[in-house]
């Protein structure tokens, strides 16, 4: 990650980002289906310095995710003044990280096993009590994304990149339903490498009808990222993970 103290980008950087910005919010909008709301947009800000987090909120964004408990947490805090960021936590979470992350996230992305769920209701608690004690409003529920793995076959054996897997599903959706602190709002997934995306984020849909069955309230969709956000917009997100189409290329990590 690269740090910086600078209270933002240079000129020139913000120029890059903000034309950058302009050209994904444009592909989103030509390519959502005629009487589909258009899918709310996650700026990924992984490996990139908090002056380009103060930039992007300075273009009118709102939503930022980051994958590191570590780096999201210094990241908040250089930019702890702009309060109407939305902080999404979307890589995979260790227990132990639970209260650090319900300290500074809006929703986590990447709830994937009740013992997560229930470690991360404990840290809102703990949350709430720690700003009641100092007179400060408590925090809202933060919002829980079930991720499923959506890998099939002989793929499924195979490493993946985290997620329940779809037959625990509701399981694990009645799990977090029945926590204090956390609102189940949907599902995420990440397509599968090698796979055809639009196959992916079918099943991905169907599951999400099934939760919504079961959890009205359930209704939010995470999928696309830079390279396959087509494919999820038509298959129903309602909310994209965008990085390196809108910052560029990774920095060195130092």
């Amino acid at each position: 990650m690269t740090n910086s103290s600078d209270n933002g980008a240079a000129p020139h950087r913000v120029e890059e980002l903000r034309a950058n910005l302009l050209r994904v919010r444009k592909h989103i909008k030509d390519v959502t289906p005629a009487g589909q709301a258009q899918p709310k947009l996650i700026v990924v800000t992984k490996f990139f310095p908090a002056s380009d987090v103060r930039a992007l909120h300075g273009l009118g964004v709102q939503d930022i995710g980051e994958n590191k408990e570590q780096e999201a947490r210094v990241k908040h805090a250089e930019v702890v003044d702009l309060t109407a960021l939305r902080w999404h936590f979307i890589g995979q979470l260790q227990r132990n990280k639970a209260k650090s992350v319900a300290r500074f996230a809006h929703s986590v992305h990447s709830v994937d096993r009740v013992s997560l769920a229930e470690a991360l209701a404990k840290a809102v608690l703990t949350e709430n009590e720690q700003r009641e004690a100092g007179g400060q409003p408590r925090r809202e529920p933060l919002q829980a994304y079930i991720q499923l793995d959506l890998r099939e076959g002989a793929q499924a054996d195979e490493p993946g990149r985290g997620g329940a897997k779809p037959e625990d599903m509701l399981t694990l959706a009645d799990a977090i339903a029945g926590q204090e602190g956390l609102d189940l709002v949907g599902l995420m997934a990440v397509a599968p490498l090698g796979e055809d995306p639009n196959r992916a984020f079918e099943r991905l849909h169907r599951y999400s009808a099934e939760l919504q069955r079961e959890h009205p309230g359930a209704s939010f969709v995470s999928a696309g990222m830079s390279q396959d956000m087509q494919a999820a917009i038509e298959n129903g997100a309602t909310h994209l993970r965008i990085g390196s189409d809108i910052l560029g290329s990774r920095p060195p990590v130092r």
